[in-house]
């Protein structure tokens, strides 16, 4: 079970956030289009920082807490699901506060 704390983590951040699109109805999510180019540029950046400094020996995981599968490049799964679900996250926190606050 140890292997998957990384995914749980990542899950509870989800889980944390998500309830936010449809009590406040924030439409994060009708507008995919926007989402994708607001994410996927980030995890880009990120993914190529992290593969560098994994190969540099800057920082490692433990691989006791992750599945072992591995991308292309040397990148583990949970990693690039973090460049995801923790800016999807904010974004719905944010939008949540901005959508309360208009009220």
């Amino acid at each position: 079970m140890r292997h998957l704390v990384y995914l749980v983590v990542l899950l509870g951040c989800l889980l944390a956030a998500a309830w936010l699109e449809p009590v406040l109805k924030l439409g994060v999510r009708r507008h995919r289009r926007r989402l994708l180019l607001t994410l996927l540029p980030v995890a880009a950046v990120f993914a190529v920082w992290d593969i560098a400094a994994l190969a540099a020996g800057h920082w490692w995981l433990d691989p006791a807490q992750t599945t072992g599968v591995v991308l292309p490049l040397g990148l583990p799964l949970e990693e690039l699901l973090f460049f995801l679900v923790i800016p999807l996250c904010a974004i719905l926190g944010f939008e949540a506060v901005r959508s309360v606050l208009r009220r």
